[in-house]
């Protein structure tokens, strides 16, 4: 069986190799053990899709139209995509964001939220809902990696998987994105969150992570570095396109 750090490089050329992963999320360790780190990206092929930035705004981060009078559908495209809520460091696709951190507001869970929602109603494409959340309180409590996708029998059904961690290696993550690849219709993401590297200082990982993602498709990436020790966060991102 191969070490697994050679495993996550090897799903990092894939990923790097695969021209249309959509939306993704990462999450997982640093590699000097210090910080958790977040990363979400959006990917696009159409107008409407391509139309975006990412924009922090405290410790929110949020898609925002590049020029307003060309938004034909918000309603996929505009949300917030990171938030904190009682000590959880939430990221998803959509505005599934809001809903995850309402929902623990109100006593819930994040499995409780996302029972409450289905897929994207983006027939053919039947876009998946994707999530992740971190708890930093006194070190890693726990970290959790959700989707929501269309039931291949029944696309107005959706089915919904959740994968729980309470440590990570150093230097690695996880990875769960909306698409394996280009298609139309659009393919869903298959299987399991996979073992991604986090090599080196976090400063250089949005860098190395915007290298790897197609040029021709991607659109920002975000990454969150959130201190073990302190507690505290900060959110930095890169944009294809400048407002």
């Amino acid at each position: 069986m191969k070490d697994y750090r050679q495993r996550a490089q090897d799903n990092l050329r894939e990923l790097s190799a695969n021209p249309y992963p959509g939306r993704g999320i990462v999450m997982g360790l640093s590699e000097d053990g210090r910080s958790l780190v977040q990363l979400y990206w959006i990917m696009g092929r159409s107008e409407n899709s391509r139309n975006r930035i990412f924009v922090v705004r405290g410790n929110t981060l949020r898609t925002e139209p590049l020029h307003a009078d060309k938004v034909a559908d918000p309603s996929l495209i505009i949300y917030t995509a990171m938030r904190e809520q009682g000590g959880l460091h939430i990221v998803t696709n959509g505005d599934q964001t809001d809903t995850v951190a309402e929902t623990i507001a109100a006593g819930g869970s994040y499995i409780d939220a996302l029972r409450n929602r289905q897929h994207e109603p983006d027939a053919p494409n039947w876009t998946p809902r994707i999530a992740g959340g971190l708890e930093a309180r006194r070190g890693l409590q726990r970290a959790w990696l959700a989707i929501v996708k269309a039931d291949p029998t029944a696309p107005n059904r959706s089915l919904r998987a959740f994968y729980e961690y309470t440590d990570f290696p150093a230097g690695c993550g996880v990875c769960i994105s909306t698409y394996r690849g280009d298609g139309n219709p659009l393919p869903s993401f298959v299987g399991e969150p996979y073992l991604v590297p986090l090599a080196g200082a976090v400063t250089g990982l949005l860098e190395s992570y915007w290298r790897q993602l197609n040029a021709d498709n991607r659109i920002a990436l975000a990454l969150k570095s959130i201190d073990l020790g302190s507690g505290s966060s900060s959110i930095s991102v890169v944009n294809r396109f400048s407002a």
